[in-house]
């Protein structure tokens, strides 16, 4: 059959067109060696694996910023992780990278999301008493919780990248648990950012809660005064200081893609101003106590009454021999918003009668 060579041809034109320091998909690997696809490289499978899970479905019911908004226009986890993954195929095809990894970490990055958005993240890590990471639960996701136990079983190169895209709030050019290996897999950590900021402004403004002139003056002049002007800024920043990566240049020792110092503040101190008058506080956080109370007594619930919880669930922690609250935690941290409301309006609100 004639498609039987589709992959071959795939894997030659990446070794032909894409920078020698690229990754490439003849060079993937699975924890569990799989027969090659005769029509998709690694990655394109991976990409197309995510696409199809039930974690990726759920993002569009999930908060990124603004909780259960009315308005149509306002980003959801969904739309997010759209807009990290087409910024950062952009500066991935610039620099001659391997768009199809680039894409499959970006469509998988935020798959661990919590309802609620980050507000969500930080209910249930108080709940449970410890550290909860979304980047942490994505990698979960993809290697335990989807298809009832068995994973997806995605390349070692996309599971990395998923697990390395989360950064300190202090340098976004700084990870917090890890810097990933490919260059593809820390474009998506830098685009994550691009994505984030500019479109929380974008949905800070839409709200009535920011206005252009509450931004710094110094920051807005350097990176522009619309949405597209500062992503555009910062995308072709990001392609302009990173040139090297085309192989073209002397690869710096320690191959890491960043932005320029000049763009890199403009963007930390924008990115300062959304927390300190967005993130952390103003309209955007005055349902975070009702949060606070929906995720803990979720959680409390299902802690007590385990019998109540999917099948599924239960027998992949029985099986490694996990207590049943890591079952409680893979639960709430998968529900949308809407379903999280649901639950709890059924179990703690008494229901009404029409006689």
């Amino acid at each position: 059959m004639q498609h039987q060579s589709v992959r071959q041809l795939f894997e030659a034109a990446e070794i032909r067109s894409l920078s020698p320091l690229a990754a490439y998909s003849a060079n993937a690997k699975r924890d569990q060696p799989e027969p090659a696809s005769p029509v998709r490289t690694e990655f394109q499978r991976d990409r197309d694996r995510i696409l199809h899970s039930k974690a990726f479905r759920r993002l569009k019911h999930k908060t990124q910023v603004f909780i259960a908004p009315i308005g149509d226009h306002y980003r959801t986890r969904l739309t997010h992780t759209l807009e990290v993954t087409q910024i950062a195929r952009t500066i991935g095809r610039a620099l001659l990278l391997n768009e199809d990894l680039i894409e499959a970490i970006g469509l998988g990055h935020d798959l661990g999301h919590t309802p609620f958005g980050h507000a969500g993240e930080a209910a249930l890590a108080k709940a449970i008493g410890r550290r909860f990471r979304h980047n942490e639960q994505s990698v979960r996701v993809v290697e335990l919780l989807e298809k009832h136990g068995e994973g997806l079983n995605l390349t070692q190169q996309v599971r990395e990248g998923i697990y390395s895209h989360s950064k300190s709030r202090k340098d976004i050019t700084t990870a917090t648990w890890g810097t990933a290996s490919t260059l593809e897999g820390q474009i998506i950590k830098l685009a994550d950012s691009v994505a984030y900021i500019n479109h929380d402004i974008d949905d800070a403004m839409r709200a009535g809660i920011l206005q252009l002139n509450d931004l710094p003056s110094a920051y807005v002049a350097m990176l522009g005064t619309t949405h597209a002007e500062r992503i555009n800024t910062m995308v072709c920043d990001m392609i302009d200081h990173n040139w090297w990566a085309r192989g073209e240049q002397p690869a710096p020792s320690d191959l890491a893609i960043s932005m320029s110092p000049q763009i890199l503040e403009a963007t930390n101190g924008v990115r300062e101003y959304m927390y300190a008058n967005v993130y952390l506080r103003g309209p955007a956080k005055t349902e975070d106590g009702k949060v606070d109370y929906v995720i803990n007594t979720l959680y409390e619930y299902y802690c007590k009454h385990p019998e109540s919880l999917p099948s599924d669930l239960l027998a992949i922690g029985q099986q490694r021999g996990e207590p049943v609250e890591r079952a409680v935690i893979d639960y709430i941290a998968g529900m949308t918003d809407r379903y999280a409301l649901k639950k709890f309006n059924d179990l703690f609100i008494p229901k009404t009668w029409d006689m």
